[in-house]
């Protein structure tokens, strides 16, 4: 489906001066952000998408990949020194990061999380330019009655998302479809709930709506729980001895083992929408811990375990990207935004991506690669930075994300009425998110509604609304009985949670 020759001017265009330049810049804004307790990655790229309408679309992409990967390096810098995860993924490496930072081996500590975050890293991306093509050309197999199966199994995936309440994730998910109605029919192209505010008749902005929830309300969480409150203090100081302050390379070959079962199942929990990569640094974490000879000594400041953690979380964010780019299907809020960044440079993700737009997807996969050398240099490099960035005042560093989101929002969408729409969100978001209503299924219910309303009405035309014809079909049928499976599978365990 893609010739040799677009394979090479993909990683030609990857490797372009203006192309490095934007992925360096996004990994530093990665690592600074993730260097912060409470920012992250996520919100980064939610601000950030709208300054990239006017780049290229691989240099558009690639710089928010770029921040992405540069993300959960940064925080395993707070988790080490302060015991405080910059984000979520980095709550494992704090484990055993900062009782190793609590002996005098800070640098040590630090690095190690580093070396196990690219590794993962990049063993997922060579899974990932490995799979995608192939998958592709399977999807592209797919009719109309095989695209509705496949989007109703993508909705039952929503389920692993749900937590520990049933009943606020569905209530999230009929949200989320809900706003997604408003707009134009996509079978009969009437209006529906624009209200006369004919600003609505292509439906709601995306990043209108990806801003407020994400970022806006997220600022507005962190200000709430402020209320005057210190960080942690920083732990720098260290032994003085030398090899207290590196890694060496007989430490690192020790641990490999270690990483590659963190990559793996970094990579394994990043190709199946829904599951994270919290999960998948905790679940390696345990497993490494399980199958130590020396299992008291987790939680002590083991380098397996920053090793387990790292390798797992980072393997996530390439493996992520298979079925968003083959399927069209976002497994996880981050993956959702880099859809909205298609979108925006008016491309669709999916099988149909590799036939249509060859040179960039594969020039995407170079600039990954890229991204992963650019993380280590930076995070060697910057080490010092990012622990004068964990000291900053949350009131500059909060105001200045806050004037971003407006910039950003009013440059992507209609001025004044996007910010309008922002704004809204953010309240809806912040109001979710303080009751316990998990944002995620929204966005991903709000991003593909339309899809999967277009795909049953096609199917629905096809057959007469003759459903047996659905048996005609087994790729249709295999995927409903997997979208039941799966969702009994992940009801079952969210019951379980409640127990």
């Amino acid at each position: 489906m893609v010739d040799f020759s677009t394979i090479l001017a993909g990683f030609g265009d990857a490797f372009s001066l203006i192309n490095l330049l934007f992925v360096i810049c996004g990994v530093i804004l990665g690592q600074f952000v993730g260097a912060v307790p409470g920012i992250g990655p996520i919100m980064a790229m939610a601000i950030a998408i709208p300054f990239t309408f006017a780049l290229d679309p691989l240099v558009a992409i690639s710089f928010l990949v770029g921040v992405n990967k540069g993300g959960l390096v940064g925080g395993a810098v707070p988790a080490v020194l302060m015991n405080t995860p910059g984000t979520p993924d980095a709550a494992a490496t704090a484990m055993d990061g900062y009782p190793l930072a609590k002996k005098g081996k800070p640098l040590k500590a630090t690095k190690m999380a580093l070396f196990s975050s690219v590794t993962g890293d990049t063993f997922s991306d060579i899974v990932l330019i490995t799979v995608s093509a192939p998958l592709a050309v399977l999807a592209l197999r797919m009719g109309p009655i095989e695209i509705a199966a496949l989007m109703i199994f993508a909705f039952s995936v929503l389920a692993g998302l749900i937590g520990n309440s049933l009943t606020k994730g569905i209530i999230a998910a009929a949200l989320g479809l809900l706003v997604a109605s408003v707009g134009t029919d996509p079978e009969h192209y009437t209006p529906r709930l624009i209200f006369g505010y004919w600003d609505l008749f292509d439906g709601l902005p995306l990043p209108s709506v990806a801003i407020g929830m994400l970022a806006i309300s997220e600022i507005l969480r962190r200000m709430s729980d402020a209320h005057g409150s210190v960080r942690s203090a920083i732990i720098m100081e260290d032994t003085g001895n030398p090899d207290d302050r590196r890694v060496t390379w007989a430490e690192y070959w020790s641990c490999r083992y270690t990483m590659l079962r963190g990559a793996t199942i970094g990579t394994i929990f990043g190709a199946l929408p829904g599951i994270g990569s919290t999960a998948a640094a905790f679940m390696s974490y345990a497993f490494t811990k399980a199958r130590s000879k020396d299992p008291q000594s987790f939680g002590k400041g083991n380098l397996h375990g920053i090793a387990a953690a790292e390798s797992a979380n980072s393997a996530v964010v390439g493996s992520n990207l298979i079925p968003l780019l083959t399927l069209g299907i976002p497994g996880s809020v981050s993956a959702a935004l880099i859809i909205s960044a298609f979108m925006i440079h008016g491309m669709q993700p999916g099988p149909l991506l590799f036939e249509n737009q060859g040179r960039l997807v594969y020039g995407l996969f170079g600039a990954m690669i890229m991204a992963n050398f650019i993380n280590l240099w930076i995070g060697q490099v910057g080490l010092r930075l990012w622990v004068k960035v964990v000291s900053a005042p949350e009131s500059i560093i909060f105001s200045s994300a806050v004037l971003l989101c407006f910039v950003g929002v009013s440059m992507a969408t209609n001025g004044l009425f996007g910010v309008a729409i922002m704004l809204i969100f953010a309240v809806i978001g912040y109001l979710m998110s303080s009751f316990g209503y998990p944002l995620v299924i929204f966005i991903i219910a709000f991003f593909l509604g339309p899809r999967c309303e277009k795909s049953i009405a096609q199917s629905l035309a096809l057959t007469n609304g003759d459903l047996t014809q659905v048996l005609k079909s087994p790729v249709a049928v295999a995927l409903l009985l997997l979208s039941v499976v799966s969702f009994v599978w992940f009801l079952a365990r969210s019951r379980e949670a409640e127990l």
